[in-house]
C-alpha cells in the first residue's frame, strides 16, 4: 500500500501587497486625507469671510459710512421710560446699551423665577388625585402653550393694563400701592446710616442656613434623625435680619407715591410695558415647564413611590425626598432650553415699547447712528454670552444633582 503526501499549494500573493511595517502611500492614509480635507474646508471658509468683509467694507466706503465703536461716546439725545441706573437725554449711546442690557436681564431673571415657581406648582397639580385640580392644571397648560406668545403680550398690555382707570381714579391698596393705566406705584425705601448691617446679616444668615442643611444631611445619614431644617432656615434667614433691623432702630423710611396733577410722583414706578411682558413670558413659559415637571415625575418607576409609602412616609415627604430628587435629572436638561427661550423671547418687548436691549439699542440707537454692523454684532454677542452662561450654570447644576453610580 502506497502513501502519498499531499503537497501544500503555494499561497497566492497579491502583486501589489505591501510588506509588513511599510507605511502606506500618502494618498491612501486616511488620517492624512482627513487632515487635507479639513485644511481645504478651513481655507474655503476663510476665503469666504475675507470676501464678505472686503465687500462690506467697500460698500460702506462707497456710501460714506464710517465703521468702529466711537459712536458709543456720542450723546444719545432721547429718553428711556425705565432705567435701573441714572440716565438722561444727555447720556451717551454706551449708556443706552447698558440700560437696555440691565432691563433685559431684569425681565429675564424675574421671568425665569416666576415661570419656575408657576411651572412646578402646575406640573405637580397636573398629577394631583383631586379631579378638579388636575383638570384646572391641564386647562392652564393647554390654553397658554397653544396661544402665540406675541398675542399673549398684546393681551396683557392692550386688553388688561391699557383698560385700567386713569391716575385720578387709580385702584388703591392700603393708601400705599396704586395701580392705573400708567403703571404700578409702590413705596420706595430710603436707607439711612446703619442700614448696611442688615444686608450683611442677611448674607450671614444664608451662609448659616446652608451650613445647617449640610450638617443636618450628615446627621441624618449617620443617625437617621432629621430636623425640620426648612422652617429653621426660614427663621434664620428672615428672623436674624429682622432682629438686627429692630436693634438698629429701623434705619429706613418710606417715600409714598403721591398724586400730583395728572400723575403720581415719588415712590417706585413699574411701567405697564414691563408688567405685560413679565406676565406673558412667565405664564407662557410656565406652561411648558409644567409639562416637563409632569413628565419628569412620571419617569420615576412606581416602585420608588410604593417603597416610600410602605415606610409610611407622608405624601409630601415622598414627593420632596424621593420623587423630585430623582426627577430632577430628567427635568433639568429640557428646563435649560425653556430658560434660554424665555430670555431670547424677551426681545419681543419691542412690540409694546418696553426699553430692552433690542428696543433701545438695536432699535433707536441703530436708527440714529446708522452703525448697523456694530450695533447688531454687540446685541447678538450679548444674547450669545447670556445663553452660554445660563447653559454653563444649568450643566453644572445638572452634574450636581445627577445620580452617582457606585
Amino acid at each position: 500500500m502506497t502513501f502519498r503526501i499531499a503537497e501544500t499549494p503555494p499561497m497566492s500573493v497579491r502583486p501589489n501587497a505591501r510588506p509588513v511595517g511599510q507605511k502606506p502611500p500618502f494618498w491612501r492614509d486616511r488620517a492624512k486625507r482627513a487632515l487635507i480635507f479639513q485644511l481645504i474646508l478651513v481655507a474655503v471658509v476663510a476665503a469666504f469671510l475675507i470676501y464678505i468683509i472686503g465687500n462690506t467694507q467697500a460698500n460702506l466706503n462707497a456710501r460714506g459710512i464710517t465703521t468702529g465703536f466711537g459712536f458709543l461716546g456720542n450723546t444719545a439725545g432721547f429718553g428711556i421710560g425705565q432705567s435701573l441706573i441714572e440716565y438722561s437725554s444727555q447720556s451717551t449711546y454706551g449708556r443706552t446699551f447698558v440700560i437696555g442690557l440691565l432691563n433685559t436681564l431684569l425681565v429675564g431673571g424675574l421671568g425665569v423665577l416666576a415661570a419656575s415657581i408657576i411651572g412646578f406648582i402646575v406640573g405637580i397639580a397636573r398629577l394631583s388625585p383631586n379631579w378638579l385640580i388636575a383638570k384646572l392644571a391641564n386647562a392652564y397648560i393647554e390654553t397658554f402653550r397653544n396661544i402665540p406668545l406675541l398675542l399673549q403680550i398684546f393681551f396683557w398690555y392692550f386688553a388688561v393694563l391699557r383698560s385700567l382707570p386713569s391716575a385720578r381714579e387709580s385702584m388703591a391698596f392700603g393708601e400705599a400701592i396704586f395701580l392705573n393705566v400708567r403703571g404700578l406705584y409702590l413705596p420706595q425705601p430710603l436707607f439711612e446710616s446703619g442700614f448696611g448691617l442688615i444686608p450683611a446679616t442677611f448674607v450671614v444668615a444664608i451662609i448659616a442656613s446652608i451650613a445647617l442643611v449640610i450638617w443636618n444631611k450628615r446627621r441624618h445619614e449617620a443617625t437617621g434623625k432629621r430636623l425640620p431644617v426648612f422652617w429653621m432656615s426660614l427663621v434664620i434667614i428672615f428672623g436674624l435680619p429682622l432682629l438686627v433691623l429692630v436693634a438698629t432702630g429701623v434705619p429706613v423710611t418710606w417715600e409714598m407715591p403721591v398724586l400730583r396733577g395728572f400723575n403720581f410722583g415719588g415712590g417706585i414706578t413699574i411701567i405697564p410695558e414691563f408688567l405685560a411682558l413679565w406676565l406673558a413670558l412667565s405664564i407662557y413659559t410656565a406652561s411648558f415647564i409644567a409639562e416637563i415637571v409632569r413628565s419628569g415625575i412620571q419617569a420615576i418607576p412606581h416602585g420608588q413611590t410604593e417603597a416610600a409609602q410602605a415606610l409610611s412616609l407622608p405624601r409630601n415627604l415622598v414627593l420632596r425626598l424621593v420623587v423630585i430628587p430623582q426627577a430632577m435629572r430628567v427635568i433639568i436638561p429640557p428646563l435649560t432650553s425653556q430658560y434660554l427661550n424665555l430670555i431670547k423671547n424677551s426681545s419681543l418687548a419691542t412690540a409694546i415699547g418696553y426699553p430692552d436691549l433690542v428696543s433701545v439699542f438695536a432699535g433707536t440707537t441703530l436708527n440714529q447712528t446708522g452703525q448697523a454692523i456694530e450695533v447688531i454684532a454687540m446685541t447678538m454677542a450679548v444674547y450669545l454670552i447670556i445663553s452660554l452662561l445660563v447653559s454653563m450654570f444649568m450643566n453644572w447644576f445638572n452634574a450636581r444633582v445627577a445620580l452617582v453610580e457606585r
